[in-house]
């Protein structure tokens, strides 16, 4: 017979699978099954599923706290360890957590609903600095010693690093063979860069692929409203609703009283939330694979590709914002049971491997590590830019950021 802390750490390990794979539609019911207990078992150690998810958030919070204190503990002691180096093992430090802890930091990318009770929306609301404030320490060191080039922004390359450590566990790349490679190959592309011989800023500002995509971003306007303006007002209201709750978590009813309608008359024009959603997601992924394929048929470089794709992304984050946190969800495991969204991943990833190969060709383009799978997957995450830094740099600042990584590498060595 388990003992208390026995059982009560099964049940904290089987609904984080479960919340990893479906999200908060996994019920008490369903973890209690997956046990092999009874619901009533499941009640003496849990009162709701809301004490379930406030304990994992809390446990995933407290081990990258508990990372981030051992990194600046190690910042005061000498060591002869290249800082890249160090870099990198924090880094596999902050993914590995992410992993371990999927079904917290899936739970974290949005705001939790009301009905789950404000101590998880209070511990939602205050998100972990501490790893981005040591890798920053460790950066600075870097800095200091010559490791790290002189103009780049070290907060928004912190975040940066941060971030693509953690969204190891976003996506299923963790799963894939050679997954033990992921975390090394991404840093990688971001201290080291993707190419020995990158174009100026002003060559590549003046690609046939940059121009492409800055034609086709000149075209995103915004809706034009129907005669009453309604259906573009609910559209609107449930794209932030949606990308700030997540498409799970958010009713007919919680768009509404965000519209300031009623149920009935989001009904009247929207017969499902399905169909709501297909009506903002289609929009989107048109505009997006417009872009791309603007990019990609250009003769431009396959470098030049890369920067321009890159380029197409971040203002797809300063547009469409909303819309790009929607889609996280359909990154799980077993994403939400939709119509097709037209979210076809596969499509953006054969796109980069067919680049990175005309590049690694052409001598243009060189990644270690990996297979060609994890390298093109790899690509594929830091072409998609972070939020956050678009958010607080804006644009062209991010963009300056973008080519100072994955195009040239923040260290200040280069491969041969």
């Amino acid at each position: 017979m388990p003992t208390d802390g026995a059982r009560r750490t099964e049940i904290l390990e089987t609904a984080a699978t479960l919340f990893a794979s479906e999200g908060l539609r996994a019920s008490l019911q369903e973890i209690a099954d997956a046990c092999g207990i009874l619901p009533g078992s499941l009640y003496h150690h849990f009162d709701s599923k809301e004490a379930i998810i406030v304990e994992l958030v809390r446990r995933y919070r407290d081990e990258l706290d508990r990372i981030a204190h051992g990194a600046l503990r190690d910042l005061q002691h000498p060591t002869s360890q290249p800082v890249e180096e160090r870099i990198i093992e924090f880094g596999r430090a902050i993914a590995a957590c992410g992993v371990r802890h999927r079904a917290a930091l899936l739970l974290s990318l949005y705001e939790p609903p009301s009905v789950l009770g404000d101590e998880l929306a209070l511990l939602a609301s205050t998100a972990s600095t501490a790893i981005e404030g040591a890798m920053l320490e460790l950066l600075r060191e870097g800095r200091a010693s010559g490791a790290i080039r002189p103009g780049i922004d070290l907060t928004l390359l912190s975040d940066r690093l941060c971030q693509s450590m953690l969204h190891v566990g976003v996506g299923v790349s963790h799963m894939a063979p050679g997954a033990d490679l992921v975390p090394e190959v991404r840093l990688r592309l971001l201290l080291d860069g993707i190419s020995p011989r990158t174009p100026s800023n002003a060559t590549l500002d003046r690609s046939h692929a940059t121009q492409a995509v800055e034609k086709v971003v000149a075209t995103w306007e915004d809706e034009s409203e129907d005669d009453n303006g309604r259906t573009t007002h609910l559209r609107a209201v449930a794209r932030k609703e949606f990308g700030r709750r997540g498409y799970e978590a958010t009713t007919m009813r919680d768009i509404a009283a965000a519209a300031g309608v009623s149920t009935g008359t989001v009904y009247r024009s929207f017969r499902s939330k399905d169909e709501l959603l297909i009506s903002i997601m289609r929009s989107y992924t048109d505009k997006v694979k417009m872009a791309w394929e603007a990019a990609l048929s250009t003769a431009s470089t396959p470098l030049e590709k890369i920067d321009a794709l890159m380029w197409a992304n971040i203002h797809v984050i300063d547009r469409f914002s909303d819309e790009f946190r929607i889609q996280l969800a359909w990154l799980r495991q077993s994403p939400p049971s939709t119509p097709n969204l037209g979210l076809s991943v596969a499509w953006y990833l054969r796109q980069i491997k067919a680049l990175l190969a005309e590049g690694d060709k052409a001598g243009e383009i060189h990644i270690e590590g990996g297979n060609a799978e994890i390298r093109a997957r790899g690509v594929q995450e830091v072409i998609a830019f972070p939020p956050t830094i678009v958010r607080a740099a804006g644009t062209r600042a991010a963009r300056a950021l973008a080519r100072d990584t994955v195009l040239r590498g923040a260290m200040a060595r280069r491969r041969a």
